[in-house]
């Protein structure tokens, strides 16, 4: 077998190759954030059928001895302001509370556990036994970037996660059609119950689930929506472009706004860039995050990682 043949066969292996096209990118009948629904192109590409793994990610870091971000202490030189004894080592997991709370303020059911870790998902004492085939959590985005260039892939563009999550479809209100749940069925791991509080865990998981647990999408991809958000390589804009007065020019494989328009004016001394991310989580409920569709988009920090973030990675072609 020729070795460059064999080559990409090994790294396209677990991947599906989309054949890229035009299609109807955000939407105008959800968050602010996601309009204005507009047109893009993307060029063909492989994508990895399932988010990253625990198992895969463990064989990335004995092959590399990469130390995550959670596992490192913040420099308080990116931090003015913060409190000594909270720049140790850590992750942001979520902690539900035993009753009701208001919903507009996140610190109720977040908190930052330090030791937690991809190792240690649910901080110390905690491992990820049993959990071999389910996504890898508390990845801040230098850890999912250094993963992809160590498989020599990179992270997906926000119109490459889009376009592959539809999965062929166009303007239905979910990836699978327009009833969340057709026929009964859970076709993602998302929240059931009173959020934050009650999970009735109707899907069979109270947290992250294997990630070939829920049925593909038309392009036989796995969990692009729930169970994890999963980082791109864009950087966040609070709204995106409108299509262009003329007809004729569709952008071609569009990419996010500036560095500098994606730091959070709500933290003006904080200059941290803020990446997009895509696909919704296991704690994604109607009554609080309807951001279980394709066109969803949340915000977050390079810094920070999370229980309920991961990523998947992608192949471009090359021209």
């Amino acid at each position: 077998m020729n070795a460059a043949i064999a080559e990409a066969r090994l790294l396209t292996d677990g991947m599906v190759r989309i054949q890229g096209g035009t299609f109807r990118m955000g939407s105008d009948r959800h968050y602010a954030e996601e309009a204005p629904s507009h047109r893009a192109n993307v060029d063909g590409f492989w994508i990895d059928a399932t988010p990253v793994t625990n198992s895969q990610f463990r064989s990335f870091v004995e092959a590399t001895g990469h130390v995550t971000f959670a596992e490192l202490a913040p420099d308080p030189r990116d931090y003015p302001g913060a409190l000594p004894h909270m720049l140790r080592a850590g992750s942001l997991m979520f902690d539900p509370p035993r009753h009701p709370v208001a919903l507009h303020d996140w610190a109720q059911w977040w908190t930052f556990r330090f030791g937690a870790t991809w190792r240690k998902p649910y901080g110390a004492g905690s491992s990820i036994k049993g959990l071999d085939d389910h996504p890898v959590v508390h990845v801040a985005y230098r850890d999912a970037e250094a993963y992809a260039a160590w498989a020599g892939k990179a992270l997906p563009t926000e119109a490459e996660w889009e376009f592959a999550a539809w999965g062929g479809r166009e303007d239905s209100e979910f990836a699978w059609g327009d009833e969340f749940m057709p026929d009964g069925r859970h076709m993602a791991n998302t929240w059931q119950g009173s959020f934050p509080h009650e999970n009735t865990r109707e899907d069979g998981w109270a947290r992250t689930s294997p990630v070939r647990a829920f049925p593909p999408n038309g392009y036989g991809l796995h969990d692009m929506i729930g169970n994890v958000w999963e980082w791109t390589a864009d950087f966040w804009s609070v709204r995106h472009q409108a299509d262009a007065p003329k007809a004729c020019c569709v952008p071609q494989n569009p990419r996010g706004g500036p560095e500098a328009e994606s730091y959070d004016p709500r933290q003006p001394a904080i200059r941290i860039a803020r990446k997009v991310l895509k696909g919704g989580s296991h704690l994604c409920a109607p009554s609080y995050c309807r951001r279980y569709r394709p066109a969803a988009r949340h915000a977050e920090p390079v810094d920070t990682s999370t229980s309920h973030v991961g990523f998947r990675c992608v192949l471009r072609e090359r021209g």
